[in-house]
């Protein structure tokens, strides 16, 4: 018989199909004579189906005259001492299943429990390969459902589903060790989601299908802890493997979150409320946000920089209403059940203790400032009484270690006195939630961040629909503390957050104005810009921020944020004078006319320039941070280069605060290019740049005797030409018809030559 099997026939014909399933029927028991025909037949069956499929109907019809997929569920009851006829007829099912196109061929491949019987088969899932089989095959059947064929999956009683082998076999692997089989199986739930049918819905919506969304926060929840590890331990050991590791943690969280998304998006309510409530109860309020205002708790917690980071990441990406608002509700008002901690500390920064470089205004003076630029006594009465118990005319109190603080509050103390991580983390959270579009605009208002246009297009409506003082307030900077209080969409959150952790919310900041608030984001945003150990990209960070919130009016800015602006920006105007002093002095005006350009693109775009998954990679450390290489050349370019970005942006700002237009170009005074002034005049260059062969005066020249070749010496003169900010060693030789006169033969341009007082004269410009 097996010999038969080899005789020659024409591979893809109906004649080889019916013999090897006359064959296939014949075999009673498979052992290790027959199992390599066993596995042949199965694998040629599945090509000749395939095939049959696209060329000829009769392939298929003759395939479910003799019932072979009976066949191929006794073949594998007789074969269980055997692994590689399991292996093949996995992968037979697979490749049919996958090809079929026929959806009558589906409806009869998926009919009479058949498939199911596969699917519930007790397979050895100890070893691997059979395991990745069977998964491929589960994911295959997943591929082809839809209204009508999922029916054939299913076990119903009075409509309602009670049992779906597919499902509920393929999510026990769904927190698999092997990343590859938890993909698949996810791509097989997302397909069994989006197919729609109400009944199968009822079914993974109730329990005790609904622990899978619960173990799939929990899964989330630990790598979230494992990432906030992995960042620890590349903040130690500064490496590119710690990089590469931070951002293989990150890819894995964007990809379970971006799975929630797709989830959420297949539109089964109960689901998307069973995903906000894990995210919620197991992430958001036990883990994310008490790690924003202590040092340590009892349970596993995460470090500071790594919750902003997933705080953006959840907003981002998982796009529900009811959840960004309740986490911006609860970053404004933090519920008592997670205040239980006598003295809460900020992860890394205690509230009391500012950074060394960090603004500490008094605020006495700021109390006067705002009373006096709002030209009158109600808004300072009003940011007064309204904080009085731990605040001053809306500014974060930094002493107070013992006071407990809100997530929001936590944020702008990072921003006015946090390390260069905190700074950029923080403004990412800003940013994120002012960029969410699932965040209501009162809410959004309470935090204080609500835009400049925004809250006059608030005003606006409120004058047309006839609301009490609606006109009055759209055309006037003051603002009456009772009225321009939270809305009730915050109130609603609210009360849905008292529903979540079972007590009400405790903070005093809950009501206080919104002026308040928007007060005091703007003031933590000045402090950021007055402080010289955050680098320029953060910086630039909090400039698009502010721009975001200002956009066209200095309105919002008293006296004291003024000065603050005036005297940073002068004294980094000073820092860049000491520049044209330096070693690149050459380049120093080419600079800052690139990164002005490129620092009002920063600030105006539509959207930050950098992804939050940049705050959690090791701080890259410039070389004139170095004390041992602080005089080398490299270190003072990087040097010159930070002090030009920061220079560009608090130029920007301080022109802003004027109420000014920023120009596109740097206020450059042209006095340093003109010829007089330059030793370019003596030698006749009238050109911006100096080339070989090019004819020049040689007054002052150095005559020089230079050998190119071993006796054979020439006679040079030597030059030192210089243009502005560019310079250049000539070497000319003389023209013996014209004195005086010579030949450029070698140019070298000079990097650090000395300059002119005049570039000095025009960096003054800028003041």
């Amino acid at each position: 018989m097996w010999f038969s099997f080899w005789r020659s026939r024409d591979r893809f014909s109906l004649d080889e199909l019916r013999f090897l399933i006359d064959q296939l029927i014949k075999i009673q028991v498979v052992n290790e004579v027959n199992k390599d025909f066993v596995v042949e037949a199965l694998r040629s069956i599945a090509e000749l189906i395939t095939y049959g499929d696209q060329h000829d109907t009769a392939y298929f019809e003759f395939f479910m005259e003799k019932q072979v997929m009976g066949e191929f569920v006794r073949i594998l009851k007789i074969s269980s001492k055997t692994l590689f006829v399991p292996l093949q007829l996995l992968q037979t099912m697979s490749i049919m299943i996958q090809n079929l196109e026929s959806d009558h061929s589906i409806y009869y491949m998926f009919s009479n429990e058949h498939v199911n019987y596969l699917i519930t088969y007790p397979f050895d899932f100890r070893n691997e390969e059979l395991l990745s089989y069977y998964i491929s095959f589960l994911r295959a059947i997943s591929g082809k459902l839809n209204r009508d064929t999922i029916s054939l999956l299913v076990k119903t009683e009075s409509d309602d589903v009670v049992e779906f082998p597919l499902y509920v076999e393929a999510i026990r692997f769904a927190f698999h060790e092997e990343s590859m089989i938890r993909t698949a199986v996810r791509a097989l739930t997302l397909n069994v989601y989006h197919v729609g049918d109400d009944a199968v819905n009822r079914f993974v919506s109730k329990a005790p299908h609904t622990d899978y969304f619960l173990n799939l926060i929990k899964f989330f929840q630990e790598r979230c802890i494992r990432l906030d590890s992995v960042v620890l331990n590349a903040s130690k050991n500064l490496s590119m493997e710690s990089t590469s590791s931070i951002l293989s943690a990150v890819d894995e969280i964007e990809d379970n979150l971006y799975y929630f998304s797709d989830v959420v998006s297949a539109g089964i309510p109960d689901v998307g409320r069973l995903i906000m409530d894990n995210v919620l109860r197991l992430l958001i309020f036990p883990v994310i946000l008490p790690s924003l205002r202590i040092e340590a708790v009892k349970e596993p917690s995460l470090g500071a920089v790594t919750s902003l980071y997933l705080i953006c990441c959840i907003l981002r990406i998982l796009k529900i209403k009811d959840l960004a608002n309740t986490v911006a509700a609860a970053l404004l008002c933090y519920p008592e059940t997670f205040s239980e901690i006598s003295e809460a500390k900020l992860n890394g920064n205690m509230l009391g203790h500012a950074s060394p470089d960090a603004a500490t205004p008094n605020t006495d003076k700021i109390y006067h400032s705002a009373e006096s630029d709002a030209g009158s006594s109600e808004v300072a009465t009003l940011i007064y009484s309204s904080s009085q118990n731990h605040r001053q005319c809306g500014v974060l109190d930094h002493n107070c270690a013992s006071t407990k603080f809100a997530p929001r509050e936590a944020l702008l103390s990072f921003v006015a006195s946090g390390d260069d991580v905190q700074v950029s983390g923080s403004l990412n959270v800003l940013a994120t939630l002012l960029q969410t579009k699932e965040l209501d605009e009162s809410i959004i208002d309470a935090l204080g961040i609500l835009p400049q246009r925004k809250q006059h297009k608030k005003k606006l409506l409120q004058a047309l629909v006839g609301e009490d003082s609606g006109e009055e307030q759209l055309f006037s900077s003051k603002s009456n503390g009772a009225r321009d209080g939270v809305s009730g969409e915050l109130d609603i959150y609210l009360q849905k957050l008292k529903e979540y952790v079972g007590t009400p919310c405790a903070n005093p900041e809950v009501g206080v104005s919104p002026r308040v608030h928007r007060f005091q984001v703007l003031d933590s945003l000045v402090n950021l810009f007055c402080r010289s150990n955050i680098s320029a990209e953060t910086l630039w960070d909090g400039g698009w921020l502010l721009r975001q919130l200002l956009p066209y009016s200095e309105a919002e800015f008293n006296c004291h944020h003024l000065r603050q602006l005036e005297d940073s920006f002068h004294h980094c105007t000073n820092r860049v004078l000491e520049e044209a002093k330096g070693t690149w002095s050459d380049l120093l005006l080419t600079v800052i006319c690139d990164e002005w350009r490129k620092c009002k693109r920063a600030i105006e775009a539509a959207s930050p320039r950098k992804d939050p998954k940049c705050m959690l990679l090791p701080p890259s450390k410039l070389a004139s941070a170095d004390h041992a290489a602080c005089e080398s050349s490299f270190a003072a370019g990087e040097r010159m280069c930070e002090t030009v970005k920061v220079f560009a942006l608090l130029h920007h700002l301080h022109t802003f605060s004027l109420g000014r237009v920023l120009p596109d170009q740097p206020p450059i005074s042209s006095a340093v290019d003109i010829p007089e002034k330059s030793r370019a005049k003596n030698a006749g260059l009238n050109l911006p740049e100096l080339k070989t062969n090019a004819e020049i005066n040689m007054v002052d020249a150095v005559p020089c005797r230079i050998a190119f070749e071993r006796g054979k010496e020439r006679h040079f003169h030597l030059l030192a030409l210089s243009i502005g900010s560019s310079g250049w060693l000539v070497l000319a030789e003389e023209l013996p018809m014209k004195p005086r006169r010579g030949v450029v033969r070698v140019v070298a341009p000079l990097s650090g030559c000395s300059v002119s007082f005049s570039l000095l004269n025009s960096l003054k410009y800028f003041t």
